[in-house]
């Protein structure tokens, strides 16, 4: 047991040294964002080094930027907590399979980053308003719909409307469906053959939508409720195939 705690110990340091800047500001969702911003899409990643400093260096590493830059693009911007977990995965691998665990992000080939970070953008502009209705619980009725990534990959935006429930009396309530705040979600599609089966999805909500810059639109997504990949099994495997950097 203490061996474990210590071994927990010295991964969450790890994780520091890292990703740099672990501030308070990591825990708190995404902030307040201005809806338009005077610059371009990674532009505003840059001045956000609060939440997107790592996101900035991945972007850099796998030569993104450019694509990032052209008009017209739609990306949801995992925040620095979503890639930290994901390298917390991988180092977690790595440990137990006897090997030395990564301690810059560029011992990740770039070729891993580029794969996986290309889900999260999109040509076109694509804002909250434009996306259609999804129920994860009732894909049947609001499916969503389906888009392909820059990348590539076969994926879900859909637009989640929640319910009003209002208490009526004392452990008595009103629920109306559908009538409440509307939240973005992006999904990775497992299974592109059954995508209503339970578990065909590997849904990601947003936390802040419609960021709109000079050449596209950003979407911020909740760190708390995603990690970097969708799936992080496929993530570490795709790094550690694919061979890490040692320095």
């Amino acid at each position: 047991m203490k061996k474990y705690i210590i071994r927990n110990l010295f991964f969450t340091c790890l994780m520091g040294l890292i990703l740099g800047s672990c501030q308070d500001k990591y825990f708190i969702d995404s902030g307040v964002h201005e809806s338009h911003y005077d610059g371009t899409v990674v532009d505003y990643i840059k001045m956000r080094k609060d939440v997107f400093d790592s996101l900035y260096k991945v972007i850099q590493l796998c030569e993104l930027e450019s694509v990032l830059n052209q008009k017209g693009v739609t990306f949801f911007a995992p925040g620095d907590q979503s890639i930290r977990k994901a390298v917390f995965a991988l180092n977690e691998a790595l440990y137990l399979t006897g090997r030395d665990s990564i301690y810059t992000l560029d011992q990740v080939d770039p070729a891993v980053w580029r794969e996986y970070l290309s889900m999260y953008i999109y040509n076109d502009t694509y804002l909250l308003k434009d996306i259609p209705q999804v129920d994860t619980l009732n894909l049947n009725i609001y499916p969503g719909q389906g888009f392909e990534s820059y990348g590539g990959t076969n994926m879900n935006l859909g637009v989640n409307y929640n319910d009003v429930i209002s208490e009526i009396r004392e452990d008595e309530f009103q629920i109306v469906k559908y009538a409440g705040y509307r939240q973005l979600f992006i999904s990775y599609i497992r299974n592109t053959g059954n995508v209503g089966s339970f578990g065909s999805m590997v849904n990601a909500p947003v936390a802040t939508s419609d960021i709109q810059t000079s050449n596209g639109v950003i979407h911020a997504l909740e760190y708390r409720r995603h990690t970097f990949g969708f799936v992080t099994s496929n993530f570490v495997n795709a790094a550690i195939t694919k061979g890490i950097i040692y320095k």
